[in-house]
C-alpha cells in the first residue's frame, strides 16, 4: 500500500518525532531527579534514567517504536522498511537490558501509556526498587 503522504510531508512528520524530552520522560524527570536519578545518562544501553549508585536503569518505551502489545501497530505502507526496523528495535532493547543486568543493574521498563495513565503506580515501583524491595 502506498504512503498517503508525499515524501516531503512524511519526512517532516518523521523529523518531528522526538527521541529525548518526550512527554512521558518530562512527566517523570522532576520526580526522579529528587530520587537521585539522572536523565539520559551516558551509560551503555542508553536508558532514559539511571541511578548509578543504586545501579537502577529505567526505560520509557514508546508504544509504536517498541511494539507495545496493546497499542503498537505495524504500518500498512512501506512494510519492507518498517518490519525490519521495529524488529531491530526489539532486538536492541533485549541486548541493552541484558547487558545492564549482567553488570548488576536492576532494569525496569514502562510503556508510555503507563506513564501517561498510571504515573503514581510507576513512581511507586521506582521507589520500591530504590529502597531495595
Amino acid at each position: 500500500m502506498p504512503d498517503k503522504f508525499s515524501k516531503e510531508t512524511r519526512s517532516k512528520i518523521m523529523s518531528s518525532i522526538r527521541s529525548k524530552n518526550t512527554k512521558p520522560e518530562l512527566m517523570l524527570k522532576p520526580i526522579l531527579r529528587k530520587l537521585g536519578f539522572s536523565y539520559q545518562p551516558k551509560i551503555y544501553g542508553s536508558p532514559d534514567f539511571a541511578n548509578k549508585k543504586l545501579k537502577i536503569a529505567i526505560f520509557i518505551d514508546g508504544c509504536f517504536w517498541h511494539s507495545c502489545p496493546l497499542h503498537g501497530h505495524k504500518p500498512k505502507s512501506n512494510k519492507k522498511y518498517w518490519a525490519p526496523k521495529l524488529e531491530k528495535t526489539a532486538e536492541r532493547d533485549k541486548k541493552n537490558k541484558a547487558a545492564l543486568k549482567s553488570v548488576g543493574y536492576k532494569v525496569v521498563s514502562f510503556w508510555e501509556h503507563d506513564i501517561n495513565k498510571k504515573l503514581t503506580i510507576c513512581i511507586k515501583k521506582i521507589k520500591a526498587l530504590s529502597n531495595g524491595n
